[in-house]
């Protein structure tokens, strides 16, 4: 069950809170973009998997919703006889924090306008007043 807007603000939030909070990234998400910020040269999604010990298919899963969310960025990499391969680095944290910050106006943005939404509803009714009997 999700939690309310109340419960969220009480807990103690992390900074990998932001990502599943932001983008709804899963654990596998958080432990991949946290593993190609540590690498030290772009990796392939084989690189991936066997680094975090799953299928192929479900770090591609994983790298795919990274970089939806605008994360990772993928570069191709061409063979010399032809062909190419792509690999995976981490986007600029700057860009990221950026994306993250208009993304929180928007929905601050948002929020303001359902609460003048609710405040225009039922904020100028006043008590309600039992119907008289003549």
């Amino acid at each position: 069950m999700t939690d309310s807007m109340a419960e969220l603000l009480q807990k103690d939030m992390e900074c990998e809170g932001l990502l599943e909070c932001f983008h709804g990234l899963k654990e596998l998400d958080k432990q991949v973009f946290r593993m190609l910020v540590e690498a030290s040269k772009p990796l392939t999604v084989d690189d991936i998997a066997e680094r975090v010990d799953r299928e192929r298919s479900t770090a591609y899963r994983a790298v795919q919703r990274l970089l939806q969310a605008g994360f990772i960025q993928k570069e191709q990499v061409n063979y010399d006889q032809g062909g190419y391969y792509h690999v995976y680095r981490p986007t600029d944290p700057s860009k990221i924090t950026d994306d993250m910050q208009r993304m929180l106006n928007d929905w601050y943005a948002q929020m303001g306008q359902l609460i003048q939404e609710f405040e225009d509803k039922y904020g100028h009714h006043g008590p309600q007043q039992p119907p008289t009997e003549a």
